[in-house]
């Protein structure tokens, strides 16, 4: 799932700054969210106002259709992707296809055994859209809202599995330009193969090629930064650390930078300066000059 240039630029400003990023992507998931749910309620209300006449369930039979996208299929019947392809070690059509009609009767059952288990259970979903008022049974309700729940998880964690992977090299290429390194020094064009699981080099001064890895995790992920650790990184940089992490590093030798403290971006200088990495403080008012960096790498 993509973040918009505007979405990083405003998150990496956020965490220079010493704040928490994580309200900014909780209001991508509710706007993907909201944005979804409306379009799927104009679904929901044509699909119902065009098969008005048909006694069989007309849910199925619009949003379980063969020639929508496999994505489609699997949130209409109640799945994720993920869910299908962990189940049946494939995601092919004909496989997504199968797993989601066995689901979507599997809650259809389901549901119809609830409402009959409590008969004084009364919800009624109504949907009004173009001037037309059309209203969904109990079972219909619960449907359409089970296939909303799904699409919501689905939208957080992809945004959150994403989020920081799509971050992890813009924030070292803003550092870096905050602090005046030279472009040579952390160009990742050739950047060689054995460096391919790594997140960003920087070059020192000896022609040193550092190891640089960047993870927007919390203190409660120690097994995170293990795992970082295990790849034998120069610097390490991080939205938060526990004090764990930071002795961990400490006995390493790895130069680590905590961004959630204030003005903690500003110790990434006395790192380039350990590593002897070419460098030159910034001159203007950091904020000035953080708006002209991320405003010539996400809208340049």
């Amino acid at each position: 799932m993509l973040l918009s240039k505007k979405s990083k630029a405003k998150i990496i400003k956020n965490l220079i700054n010493g704040k928490d990023y994580r309200g900014d992507i909780i209001s991508l998931i509710d706007d993907l969210f909201l944005t979804y749910c409306i379009d799927f309620l104009k679904k929901v209300a044509n699909a119902k106002i065009e098969n008005k006449n048909i006694t069989s369930d007309w849910y199925k039979k619009e949003f379980l259709d063969h020639n929508l996208t496999k994505q489609e299929l699997a949130i209409n019947s109640g799945l994720n992707m993920k869910t299908i392809t962990n189940s049946y070690n494939s995601g092919r059509k004909d496989i997504v296809i199968e797993a989601s009609e066995k689901n979507y009767d599997r809650l259809y059952n389901t549901i119809n055994e609830l409402i009959g288990s409590d008969e004084d259970l009364q919800i009624t979903l109504t949907i009004k859209f173009r001037r037309v008022s059309v209203e969904l049974t109990i079972s219909e309700s619960l449907i359409v809202i089970n296939t909303l729940a799904v699409k919501r998880a689905e939208i957080r964690g992809g945004l959150w599995s994403s989020a920081g992977k799509q971050i992890e090299k813009p924030i070292m290429v803003v550092l870096c330009k905050l602090f005046n390194v030279p472009f040579e020094a952390f160009d990742q064009k050739n950047n060689p193969t054995s460096f391919r699981e790594v997140d960003f080099y920087i070059l020192s001064s000896n022609k040193k090629k550092l190891r640089c890895e960047v993870k927007l995790m919390g203190k409660g992920n120690p097994e995170s930064a293990d795992a970082i650790f295990a790849r034998e990184p120069n610097i390490f940089i991080a939205d938060k650390l526990s004090d764990k992490n930071k002795l961990q590093a400490d006995k390493l030798g790895v130069q680590w930078l905590q961004l959630r403290e204030e003005n903690g971006y500003k110790k990434f200088s006395d790192i380039l300066k350990k590593l002897k990495v070419n460098f030159k403080e910034p001159s203007e008012d950091i904020n000035r000059k953080l708006d002209k960096v991320l405003k010539e790498i996400f809208i340049n």
